[in-house]
């Protein structure tokens, strides 16, 4: 984290044979700028997400998927795989889920993530404008950590020789003289890490982000990907804090907007969605 400059973002403690990345997953890049297929969920900051790399990894001989993020990059966002369909089963690995490309089907921002179905900011892809970002950018740079404890690096060889055709695993990675183990980005599917296969002792202690709820403990209804995609989606921040993501649709004009309510992780939104038929809604909801 200090090599790459993100000290600032994130916070790194070690504990329980873990080191623990702490951060708000909201990075301080351009966000959502690009997307047409929307979900109509918008990135609001995470409230301590604590991501966990094991210090001493141990690699394992059967992938382990999940339906969630895999690893953390250095700026604190998490990783998932480039499916937006849901976990993947390890028949599924082998096989290009093409219905399921978050990339193909036009749900990424130019910077590789969006925001997922609990309002979570995350990567599927390569994370091209953080590793812009990053001071020590380059080939021998590690991008991001597995949950497994083995290191994410970008399209080569940390040597910056190019990876061999049919160089890396179903879950994009190979071993390494350093670490036993390492992950990579590439050009084609699956781009990223998209299962573990290093140790996890149980998948079901990995973080996720707490989803946003109404004062009366609701959850936030999921968005719905307006058919065909929407048009001129713009996503602006304020240094108050206010943010708002602005599209069309069909003509109309739509909108998702929020704004620190004044209450710890709790915003004010004021929406009118595609998936709410163009119906103005209003609420207070908190991580």
């Amino acid at each position: 984290m200090k090599d790459a400059g993100f000290l600032d973002k994130v916070t790194v403690d070690c504990t329980g044979g873990n080191a623990v990345l702490t951060s708000n997953t909201y990075p301080d890049h351009d966000l959502m700028t690009g997307i047409i297929g929307t979900n109509e969920q918008v990135p609001v900051p995470a409230k301590a997400y604590a991501a966990p790399v094991p210090l001493e990894p141990v690699l394992g001989t059967t992938p382990q998927t999940r339906d969630a993020a895999l690893g953390v990059a250095v700026n604190g966002v998490p990783i998932f795989d480039y499916t937006g369909g849901g976990e993947m089963t390890i028949a599924e690995l082998s096989h290009h889920q093409a219905q399921h490309d978050t990339l193909q089907t036009n749900q990424l921002d130019v910077c590789g993530g969006h925001a997922g179905r609990g309002d979570d900011y995350h990567y599927h892809v390569k994370p091209k404008c953080m590793i812009a970002q990053m001071k020590n950018a380059g080939d021998a740079a590690i991008i991001g950590w597995a949950f497994d404890g083995f290191p994410i690096y970008g399209d080569k060889n940390p040597d910056g020789t190019p990876i061999e055709n049919g160089g890396l695993d179903v879950c994009n990675g190979k071993r390494d003289k350093n670490f036993g183990y390492r992950y990579h980005t590439s050009a084609g599917a699956p781009y990223i890490v998209q299962c573990l296969m290093g140790e996890v002792a149980d998948l079901r202690d990995l973080p996720r982000t707490a989803p946003l709820v109404s004062a009366s403990g609701q959850g936030a209804p999921p968005g719905e990907p307006p058919r065909g995609g929407v048009q001129n989606l713009v996503f602006t921040q304020q240094k108050d804090g206010s943010r708002s993501m602005d599209y069309t649709y069909d003509g109309q004009a739509y909108y998702i907007r929020y704004k620190p309510s004044g209450k710890p992780d709790c915003y004010n939104f004021t929406t009118r969605t595609v998936t709410n038929k163009g119906a103005v809604k209003t609420g207070e909801y908190c991580r």
